[in-house]
């Protein structure tokens, strides 16, 4: 591709800096921003894309799945079969034809998938089958931040695999497991695989690939000591059973004017945080529950989810809160509030402790369980700390920022049977097919990949998925002889399949350096003042060194290094 020919404007600077992709690749003129999570790809951003949408096909074929393409546009009454329109809530875009049908813009494909298997396949002899697509995803996400590391609209590889039973699901899930490692090494992302939340997805097992970066909202937990290692909002909480001698103590109120939050329990009183009790009122599945967790700890509401069976839970607002307790909110407490109450298995081992007393400025200290009140169950609802130990080992734990690029979920039968895809088997008896599903995000790999390879001068794309291998920089485009030499390495590069870019631009060569290093292309190929006798100039965007080579040894060299 010539530069002379190409859509393409770098920028001097940009506001969008939130992370070091979002910067880079807006100045890059890779992508541009239309709206909040919304965003376009210029032609060399678009490159990239395409480069890595050809290595995942790559993978995903060599394991026997079938491409198609399902439509974005979907009947709402599909996710409402599913259950999963409420399990979505506000995230889903929803609108109505023009004959009134309400539909949606597909924020997942697990039921259309589901429906077209059911009604193709029927016996035991169609399956196993592994499906997927490269699809426009939308989800009205609210706040979506971070380039394109958190959007609104966004492309997706989704993968859906069909079987008869566990033993088969196993066996599509390992090729699968397999393939997004291998296609994840070939992105050059340094990445871990963690067990985490199946969420609205639903199934018996989910497992994230994540790459760690220091922008990354996610939390990974990983052991010193072992391989263990885990998405923070489900790492298991090994709390240590302490037996106290401490005598119980008389329940005595007291007064705490305009002391409703723990860290001014901590300042004004003193009191020890881990004698405090934070305790916070939900509703789950539109019934209130009290949840009580240490002072010092937060409360893990994935966790709490698990631990209630619920399907949605929520914060209880500021006007429930005041109508339960009869008192503003930070006074709440679970002595005489007829709701249910769930507590973190910690605070089992605590005496004397103290919570709100459901009246304004009042608390109760020396609060005790079963004396005081019952807890209906107490659970694991706590967010892990580097302070708690492995859950496996006991072994020293540590916490790294990780971005999600890839998921792979045990599914089960949770589609299968709420939208009747069966199979009949050997007997003719019918049983619902057993499925897996697998997602990679590719534009937040594409974002991925430049936060951990760039420089102060711009990105360093891994050769795999940069969008050109090799840039001819011609040091002057009015120079016949540069020319020349510039447009015969071209040529000679592009009939050896190399992926080339001449930078013909009637630019100083100081802004063609800048660019090409910008844009993050592999190998820079300068042809200068020694273009006369035959010599190059041979850099790699990784390295400092730059080389002098005869013009067919450059030619052999890149060569060697594309291949």
């Amino acid at each position: 591709m010539r530069m002379s020919q190409m859509f393409f404007n770098s920028l001097r600077e940009t506001k969008e800096d939130d992370t070091k992709s979002n910067y880079f690749l807006t100045k890059a003129g890779m992508i541009r921003r239309n709206s909040a999570g919304v965003y376009s790809f210029m032609p060399i951003g678009f490159k990239v894309m395409e480069n890595i949408t050809k290595i995942i096909r790559e993978e995903m074929n060599k394991e026997g799945a079938n491409e198609l393409l399902m439509p974005s546009l979907i009947a709402e009454e599909v996710y409402e079969k599913a259950g999963r329109l409420e399990a979505f809530g506000d995230e889903i875009f929803k609108l109505k034809d023009r004959s009134g049908k309400k539909c949606v813009l597909g924020p997942t494909h697990e039921e259309i998938f589901t429906e077209a298997v059911r009604d193709n396949v029927k016996s035991y002899k169609g399956l196993p089958i592994n499906l997927y697509q490269f699809q426009t995803k939308y989800r009205d996400e609210a706040r979506p931040r971070y380039g394109l590391l958190r959007t609104k609209e966004f492309i997706m590889k989704d993968a859906y695999s069909f079987d008869r039973d566990y033993k088969g699901l196993d066996n599509s899930y390992k090729k699968m497991y397999d393939a997004y490692c291998r296609i994840f090494t070939r992105f050059e992302i340094d990445y871990v695989i963690v067990k985490s939340d199946t969420g609205a997805m639903g199934g018996v097992l989910s497992e994230e690939f994540m790459a760690l970066a220091d922008v990354g909202e996610d939390k990974v937990v990983t052991c010193s000591s072992c391989d263990f290692s885990a998405n923070r909002g489900v790492a298991e909480c090994k709390t240590v059973d302490v037996v106290s001698n401490e005598e119980i103590k008389e329940l005595t109120e007291i007064e705490t004017p305009n002391v409703g939050k723990i860290k001014d329990l901590i300042e004004e009183y003193d009191f020890d945080n881990k004698k405090l009790t934070k305790t916070l009122i939900y509703k789950a599945d539109g019934e209130f529950v009290l949840v009580m967790v240490r002072g010092d700890r937060e409360v893990n509401e994935v966790k709490v989810q698990k631990c209630l069976g619920a399907k949605i839970i929520e914060l209880a607002t500021e006007e429930e809160v005041i109508k339960l307790t009869n008192a503003k909110v930070g006074f709440a407490g679970p002595i005489g509030l007829k709701i249910k109450v769930i507590a973190d298995n910690e605070v089992k081992n605590i005496k004397n402790f103290l919570v709100g007393a459901n009246k304004t400025d009042y608390h109760y200290i020396n609060v005790n369980f079963d004396r005081d009140f019952e807890v209906d169950e107490f659970c694991d609802i706590r967010n892990i700390t580097e302070q708690d130990v492995c859950p496996v080992c006991r072994g020293k734990i540590n916490f790294r920022n990780g971005i999600e690029v890839g998921n792979t979920f045990k599914l089960g039968t949770k589609y299968s049977e709420a939208l009747g895809c069966v199979f009949t088997d050997e007997d003719n008896k019918e049983k619902p097919m057993v499925m897996g599903c697998y997602g990679i995000g590719l534009a937040r790999c594409m974002a991925t990949i430049v936060e951990q390879h760039n420089d102060e001068n711009g990105i360093i794309w891994p050769m795999e998925v940069a969008p050109y291998k090799v840039i001819i920089v011609p040091v002057s485009t009015s120079d016949e002889i540069q020319m020349k030499v510039a447009n015969k390495l071209y040529d000679d590069l592009i009939s050896q399949g190399c992926e080339v870019l001449i930078d013909d631009r009637n630019e100083r060569v100081g802004v063609k350096f800048k660019d090409a290093d910008l844009i993050g292309i592999p190998i820079r190929i300068a042809v200068g003042r020694k273009a006369g006798e035959g010599i190059v100039e041979y850099k790699m965007r990784n390295e400092n060194e730059v080389q002098e080579l005869e013009v067919q040894e450059a030619l052999e060299t890149i060569k060697k290094v594309c291949n």
